[in-house]
């Protein structure tokens, strides 16, 4: 008998799925509080929640029986991954479940800004008939710049078809053989702010995201363009968007989130009359209230029953022997793809693998999983993991092949991963020392004995004397402390390759400075 909690509100269907199960005991409890969650925690196999419900390092440390943290939804911003991963916690998301909802919240919110829907409303509501003042524009004929073609990019991409919308899109990592299928333009950030109506976000938020929309994106739109955001609110600079609606630099906004929910009553935003504001209610429908409850449900079962493992954000393997022995390869493989990411100079499009020994050939799959969530990361965050990786990496058009020669690093068990980007290709050799601690052996043309875990400087230098101690010299002024210093190089005189453990993170003023040094000719610092 598996007993299951539901700590947040869940659809009726779910509950009535899980009230089908002969095996399955069932307690819903909502709004309780961490130490009463602390203390009933100890007999449960899943735990069920929604965004209400922490699930912190404390609630998995009095864990004893628990399996699963299933999400109903998809960030997990309120569950301890990394806890719930040592603890042998698997947690699961439902990223695709909404997506139908707010692809058709976004349409409606464009149609709505666009005739002045709302405002029009509460005009009638108090006695006036103001037809001209609420004269609004059609959607045909139109440009729409879609910020993010991921999966509900691609489903307002089809909708807005309909409406005889021209479709344009700004993803660096689609490929243009993705964009003719669907029959979309994709081009860079700065032609589609240039050219769009109506930009509407459906990219995630990640360090390169956060604020995309912002004083000088705005700056490069038209007059008469319309802003659409039902992603997330982060990705705009709220004061520097509330300025261009008051100048006219844009036209008007539609935004169903903003960067602090509910948004403060200083929010220059809201009460604006050429802003629609919503309060988050992108996949706010039954339909998908319905299946986001439905399909968490099924997940955790399966979970549970040792079925499958599908949506796991952090391993797709129950814990146990396998899982002990393939995990360690895993993450080499996934710092690998990190360090590919980070390391290209353009969109990865190709990933070649060659595994070298007998401990890693029989694990092709995983490896190749773990090596695309490693990539994907980059820019997909919480939204991919190692089941849906390689789906994912086909939807970007990235291939994925097997291939030998790659490497002739002499290690017995060895991963090996080429990927071509626009501008060029890199090899990334890795071994686990002792079976167990993850190592970078090679970097292409460089052999090297690399500790990739941690804050990671990564530096490309011409090899002439006394580059290590102006490195070392600025790091040691502004007092972070070198915890390791590879470097390799291919011959005397050349480039030299560095990479360096941090024990702290170099503020954006150091790296700066680091970066100015003469003979650098690259220099990045990752957090792997």
């Amino acid at each position: 008998m598996f007993h299951i909690l539901v700590a947040d509100s869940l659809g009726e269907a779910g509950i009535e799925r899980l009230r089908l199960e002969s095996d399955i005991e069932i307690d819903v409890k909502t709004g309780l509080t961490k130490d009463q969650l602390v203390q009933v925690i100890p007999r449960y196999d899943a735990l069920i929640v929604r965004s209400a419900t922490v699930v912190d390092q404390d609630v998995l440390a009095a864990a004893r029986r628990l399996r699963v943290v299933g999400r109903a939804g998809i960030g997990v911003d309120n569950i301890d991954v990394r806890a719930a991963t040592a603890k042998g916690v698997i947690v699961m998301n439902t990223p695709q479940a909404n997506s139908i909802a707010t692809a058709e919240h976004t349409i409606a919110m464009m149609l709505a800004v666009s005739r002045h829907i709302a405002i029009a409303h509460e005009s009638v509501r108090q006695g006036r008939w103001e037809r001209v003042k609420f004269q609004g524009q059609q959607l045909s004929g139109k440009v729409l710049g879609i910020i993010g073609l991921g999966q509900i990019g691609r489903l307002v991409a089809h909708r807005a078809k309909a409406f005889n919308m021209e479709i344009i899109a700004h993803d660096p990592y689609v490929s243009e053989e993705v964009g003719r299928e669907m029959e979309v333009s994709l081009v860079d950030l700065d032609q589609l702010l240039a050219r769009a109506d109506y930009v509407s976000l459906h990219t995630s938020l990640s360090h390169e995201t956060e604020s995309i929309i912002n004083a000088r994106t705005l700056g490069q739109m038209k007059t008469s363009a319309i802003l659409i955001n039902p992603a997330r609110g982060k990705l705009v600079d709220e004061a520097a968007l509330a300025a261009a609606l008051e100048a006219g630099g844009i036209r008007a906004a539609a935004l169903d989130v903003f960067r602090q929910e509910p948004p403060a009553k200083s929010n220059p935003l809201i009460g604006m009359p050429n802003v629609l504001h919503l309060p988050h209610l992108g996949a706010s429908t039954m339909e998908a209230q319905r299946d986001v409850a439905v399909q968490i449900v099924e997940q955790v079962l399966d979970a549970l029953h040792n079925k499958d493992f599908r949506n796991s954000v952090n391993m797709p393997f129950i814990p146990g022997a396998d899982f002990q022995r393939t995990m360690p390869y895993m993450n080499l493989a996934e710092k690998i793809g990190r360090l590919h990411f980070h390391m290209a100079t353009g969109p990865i499009r190709s990933v070649e693998i060659e595994l070298q020994g007998d401990a890693v050939q029989e694990l092709l799959k995983p490896i190749a999983a773990a090596i695309l969530k490693g990539v994907l990361q980059g820019f997909l965050e919480d939204s991919v993991n190692y089941v849906n990786a390689p789906i994912l990496a086909e939807r970007h058009g990235i291939t994925v092949m097997q291939s030998k020669g790659i490497s002739a690093a002499p290690y017995a068990h060895l991963i090996s991963c080429r990927v071509h980007f626009e501008g060029g290709s890199r090899t990334i050799s890795g071994a686990l020392f002792g079976g167990v601690h993850p190592r970078i052996v090679q970097v292409s043309k460089y052999h090297m004995d690399v500790d990739p875990s941690g804050i990671v400087l990564v530096m490309l230098n011409k090899d002439t004397p006394g580059v290590i101690g102006q490195i070392g010299s600025i790091l040691g002024q502004h007092r972070v402390n070198i915890g390791e210093w590879r470097l390799g190089r291919a011959e005397k005189g050349g480039d030299a390759l560095s990479f360096v453990n941090l024990d702290s993170y170099p503020s954006a003023d150091v790296i700066a400075e680091l970066k100015n040094v003469q003979a650098v000719i690259k220099l990045e610092v990752l957090t792997l």
